[in-house]
């Protein structure tokens, strides 16, 4: 079982996958929640690019999104049976009922929350979301998580990001990771 110097960090043996929508964070969170923790970070598209030998944009146009979700969910299942480590999953991830029944098995999930203006804000900044390509952004963010939030609120743990920093969101999530191992993997919200 590892073991962790500090006592402040929670002692978790399986991956801590985070979920949530696109622009929440997952990424920037998870490189520095896996500092914290001492431990590896993966970002699923990135491995999915790297699996595809594409951008995650060029396989949407290329092969649309089922055949982005069958080699997602391809992926997490390879990641998931490595070591340990924080996963950033993209937002559609947990769409998948195998996938996501995965990750509830082999992973604490944690639940980014933001307010979908801030994200909104986030994901305007850059045009390589396939999901709003030539669509309004907000209206396209407020019917994702409509569809969505029902299935990120199955995740073990749910943490408001919100506007702070970043460091904040880190330590929301590991203030969340030590009630969810107190609990005895009970449900956990921040």
């Amino acid at each position: 079982m590892p073991t962790s110097a500090d006592p402040a960090i929670p002692v978790i043996d399986r991956t801590i996958a985070l979920v949530g929508l696109m622009g929440v964070g997952k990424s920037t969170v998870g490189r520095r929640l896996a500092r914290r923790l001492d431990r590896p970070f993966v970002d699923a598209d990135l491995e999915i690019e790297a699996a595809a030998g594409m951008t995650v944009s060029d396989i949407f146009a290329r092969l649309g999104e089922p055949e982005f979700r069958a080699g997602e969910a391809r992926v997490i299942r390879r990641l998931l049976d490595g070591p340990a480590h924080v996963l950033a999953t993209g937002g559609g991830a947990m769409l998948n009922a195998g996938t996501r029944d995965l990750l509830k098995q082999q992973a604490v999930t944690v639940w980014l929350r933001a307010d979908l203006d801030v994200v909104t804000a986030r994901v305007a900044r850059r045009d390589t979301r396939p999901l709003l390509r030539g669509r309004d952004p907000l209206a396209t963010l407020q019917a994702l998580a409509e569809a969505r939030y029902p299935i990120y609120a199955t995740a073990d743990v749910t943490v408001d990001v919100g506007a702070g920093s970043h460091a904040q969101a880190v330590d929301a999530v590991l203030a969340a990771l030590i009630r969810w191992t107190t609990r005895g993997e009970a449900e956990a919200t921040e």
